[in-house]
């Protein structure tokens, strides 16, 4: 189990760029230049999607999540490189390792982002001075180990800290510079002034569908949020929901963070086809090429499967998945082959398939 901890502090760290800040340390001729990393990295090819742009290519309106089709008429020029999930796991971990010999407890989110904490909440509360301190000193130490930029969003709690990032980053792309340029402390005392005339999309985890009910009440910035009851949000949201936009509306959240991530429930590979594919021949062997890949990561965390599934999705966006339990927990591809192959057959497929997954549920770790 994680050790979770409150702290009076929290620092979110987020890397620029990760992908392609990861690209450019193996090929250093790329830094400067317009870099697109998404799919198999060929533009003109269908069903690929922009993973990370550089700041070069989002001048030009490139945004992650972007048809990498649609990319290549904006940025004809970018070099488009294809995603490299094994180097990305690799560089991560350096980055994360260097951040842990500065010694604070961190919680990792992703390749890119997590949460540090920074002074027990119930002991006096470290000075801001204390807590810039810090995070000046993961700016130098990713950068000299990594050879990699970040910013850090300070407050206290999760939430506001991963908002005070996005003003950290914004300072950096006026042309701020310098360790202390890429720190933002968000706290009561300038909340109401930043966040209070914004949309109520700018909270953290408020999106598009909540911001569009929030609207169709009037509700459209976030000082308007503060101004609703709670029984109000209670009522259009539920329990749950409504008690959580009344504590982000006045800057609040969780101050907590997990010092060790939890071991992972299940591990996936799923893959998008350029062409639909409708011989079975074809899908099978896909299907064993994305067991191959996940089943490594789970030998390598050296974990036992429990149940296999299959998610295919159709021409028609037809999306569902099976399940089957194995008869024993295992690693041998040899006894998970079969399963796979007849959750495939039990599909009994009609329509061309657009996707393919496989995932492996996992046995719990044994105890340390």
């Amino acid at each position: 189990m994680p050790d979770v901890a409150r702290f009076g502090w929290l620092l979110h760290l987020d890397v620029d760029q990760f992908q392609v800040a990861a690209e450019r340390g193996r090929r250093p001729e790329l830094r400067g230049q317009q870099v697109i990393v998404g799919g198999d990295g060929d533009p003109t090819r269908a069903r690929q999607v922009v993973t990370c742009g550089s700041y070069e290519t989002r001048a030009l309106g490139v945004r992650a999540g972007m048809p990498l089709r649609v990319a290549y008429k904006k940025a004809p020029e970018a070099h488009y490189l294809p995603l490299d999930m094994a180097y990305y796991e690799q560089t991560a971990e350096r980055v994360w390792a260097a951040v842990r010999r500065v010694g604070p407890p961190v919680e990792v989110w992703g390749f890119d982002e997590g949460c540090i904490g920074f002074g027990d909440r119930d002991a006096p509360r470290p000075t801001e001075s204390a807590a810039r301190a810090l995070a000046e000193e993961l700016v130098v130490a990713v950068r000299t180990e990594c050879g990699f930029d970040c910013c850090v969003g300070l407050s206290d709690n999760k939430q506001r800290a991963k908002i005070a990032t996005g003003f950290a980053k914004r300072a950096v792309r006026d042309g701020a510079d310098g360790e202390g340029a890429r720190c933002f402390v968000l706290t009561d005392a300038n909340w109401p002034t930043l966040l209070g005339p914004q949309p109520t999309e700018a909270l953290w985890s408020v999106g598009a569908r909540t911001a569009a009910t929030l609207a169709e009440h009037g509700i459209e910035t976030v000082d308007q949020l503060a101004a609703t009851a709670l029984d109000d949000l209670i009522e259009v949201f539920g329990p749950h929901k409504g008690h959580w936009l009344y504590v982000l509306a006045r800057g609040g959240g969780d101050d907590s963070i997990a010092v060790v991530a939890p071991p992972a429930r299940s591990h996936s590979r799923s893959v998008t086809f350029p062409q639909d594919l409708t011989e079975p021949g074809q899908l099978r062997d896909a299907a064993h090429r994305l067991l191959d890949e996940v089943l490594a990561q789970v030998v390598r965390e050296h974990r036992q499967p429990i149940r296999v599934g299959l998610t295919v999705r159709t021409s028609t966006f037809f999306t569902r998945t099976k399940m089957r339990k194995l008869a024993a927990p295992t690693v041998d591809a040899a006894s998970i082959v079969p399963v796979v192959d007849d959750l495939l057959a039990a599909f009994a497929l009609e329509e061309p398939v657009r996707l393919l997954g496989v995932r492996l549920e996992l046995a719990e770790p044994p105890a340390q």
